[in-house]
This record gives C-alpha cells, sequence and structure tokens, in this order.
C-alpha cells in the first residue's frame, strides 16, 4: 500500500453520474451532506488527477454503466487488487453490488484478471483492506464488511500463504455512516501509519505496536473533514485533502512530502477522501 504508485484506477464525477438528475436526487439516501455540485466536482477531481500524474502514476478511467451510482466515484471500496488477480468485493451498501463486477471487466483489458469474487451472505468493502505486509492483510468488520465476507477473503488468501486478521471496527455514529477502517488507519511507509487512535480498537492498536509502526494521530478537529484518509504515492509522498492543515503539518514535520487538493466537494460532501477516490492497481 506504500511502494510507488504506478497504475491507478478513478472513476470522474461525470462517469458516476453526478450529471444525471435521478442519481443525483438519491444524494441524501446515499449519505451525501449536501446535493453534489458537478462543476466544483470536477474541477476538484482533476486536481486529484494531475497530481497522481505529477507523481508518474498512469490513470486509468472507469467507464460509464446504468447500474452505477454517485457513490461509483469512491473507486477503492469495490475491488482489491493482489498479486494474484482481483478480488471483487461486494458492498455493504446495496446501491454499489454491481459495481465490482464493473471493475473486473474494465481491469482485464489491462492484465488484470480476477483472482475471486465475493457472494452473498458475504459483504466486503476494500476500504476495510490494510495491507499490513505482503502477507499480513487486516480486515475491519463492521457494518460495510461482515464475518462471512472475512471468511471468504480468508479462504480465498490463505491457500496463498496470506493471513487474514479480522478488526472490529466501533459503532461510531451507527449503520448509516461511512466507517471503515481505512477512515481510522492510513500507511504512510513500511513502519509509519496515521492513525485516529481513539477510534481504534485496542487490539488493533496492539496489533500495530509489536510490528514497529509509529503511530502518527490526526489533529481531531479535523476528523469530521477526512484527515485520516490519506493516499500514500510511494518515497514518503501523500496526497491528502488541502483543508486539513494542521493534519497535513504534523505529517510535513514528520518528514513527509504531503500534496494536496481541495476536496469540499468531492471528498467530504460524501465522505471519501484520495485513497477513496483511487483504486491502485499497480506499485513499485
Amino acid at each position: 500500500m506504500v511502494g510507488a504508485l504506478e497504475r491507478v484506477l478513478v472513476c470522474s464525477p461525470r462517469a458516476a453520474g453526478w450529471d444525471r438528475p435521478e442519481r443525483v436526487a438519491r444524494w441524501r439516501d446515499l449519505g451525501f451532506h449536501h446535493a453534489p455540485d458537478l462543476g466544483a466536482a470536477e474541477l476538484q477531481h482533476e486536481a486529484l488527477c494531475h497530481q497522481l500524474a505529477t507523481a508518474g502514476a498512469e490513470i486509468v478511467e472507469l467507464s460509464p454503466a446504468n447500474e452505477l451510482s454517485l457513490d461509483a466515484v469512491y473507486v477503492h471500496d469495490s475491488s482489491l487488487p493482489t498479486d494474484f488477480g482481483l478480488i471483487v468485493m461486494r458492498p455493504g451498501k446495496a446501491n454499489r453490488v454491481h459495481e465490482g463486477l464493473h471493475h473486473a471487466v474494465s481491469s482485464k483489458p489491462l492484465g488484470v484478471p480476477t483472482f475471486g469474487t465475493i457472494a452473498a451472505p458475504g459483504t466486503t468493502e476494500a476500504g476495510d483492506m490494510v495491507w499490513l505486509d505482503s502477507q499480513t492483510l487486516l480486515v475491519g468488520h463492521g457494518y460495510r464488511t461482515n464475518a462471512a465476507g472475512i471468511e471468504q477473503m480468508r479462504a480465498l488468501l490463505a491457500p496463498k500463504g496470506i493471513e487474514v486478521i479480522s478488526a472490529p471496527l466501533p459503532y461510531g455514529r451507527g449503520p448509516s455512516e461511512c466507517l471503515h477502517l481505512m477512515s481510522l488507519i492510513s500507511l504512510l511507509d513500511e513502519g509509519t501509519a496515521l492513525v485516529d487512535l481513539p477510534w481504534l480498537a485496542v487490539e488493533t492498536v496492539e496489533l500495530l505496536r509489536p510490528r514497529g509502526f509509529e503511530l502518527i494521530e490526526i489533529d481531531y478537529s479535523e476528523r469530521d473533514t477526512l484527515a485520516c484518509n490519506v493516499l500514500s504515492l510511494g518515497g514518503k509522498r501523500l496526497l491528502a485533502i488541502e483543508e486539513n492543515r494542521r493534519t497535513n503539518d504534523r505529517l510535513r514535520r514528520a518528514g513527509f512530502d504531503v500534496r494536496t487538493f481541495p476536496g469540499s466537494e468531492i471528498c467530504i460532501n460524501g465522505s471519501g477522501g484520495p485513497t477513496c477516490l483511487t483504486r491502485p492497481l499497480q506499485r513499485g
């Protein structure tokens, strides 16, 4: 999750239907804070893509599809690439169930085969999945990823020598909130994690510390603006939302090169930061 980002899948607001009135009308049901502003969202998404390209990443655009919803712009959640191919997620949010198959179809021409597919009654979202190292996948157990989904992930990856560890997630503000494991922890490099420490389970923290991770805490005044949602570009380079100035300054003081883009509309409105807006397909 922290190697140099070489190829990344994104979904533009227009591809996700932010220009289609029938989709925009569902913004309350999907948990957006206000009706999306397409113009502002497009400008901010373009700024995101500019930073990704400047960092050396090849950008792959997800094509539009009738089954997508506004949430499809948060492209990270619906698939998990592995060294063996793509695992198609089955999101816990009902309007997103079709996204994973669309990812699989879009990734096949890129030489990324499908390795596995999560099936009912399992639910999984990749925003709940953090690779602690190449052989250890930490999976958040909450409202979006359930026990059956975690067991299916374990069955897929155990034969490949990968340990899948379940990490309990807090109740937070309830099932309507988008609370992923990656809402509470972002890996910055091989030994450093940005964390929302009070909201992490004790057993998760006790798992990280013996592995030698240094934990940098967010500025808690920026929790609601997704301060913990930071994308590693590799080589001590990070991509963050510019609104979270205090947390970004902490990261700079810790020796990281923090690049930013405005996220008021594309990120904060729909509760998805730079990790959510990107599906890394290849890292160095």
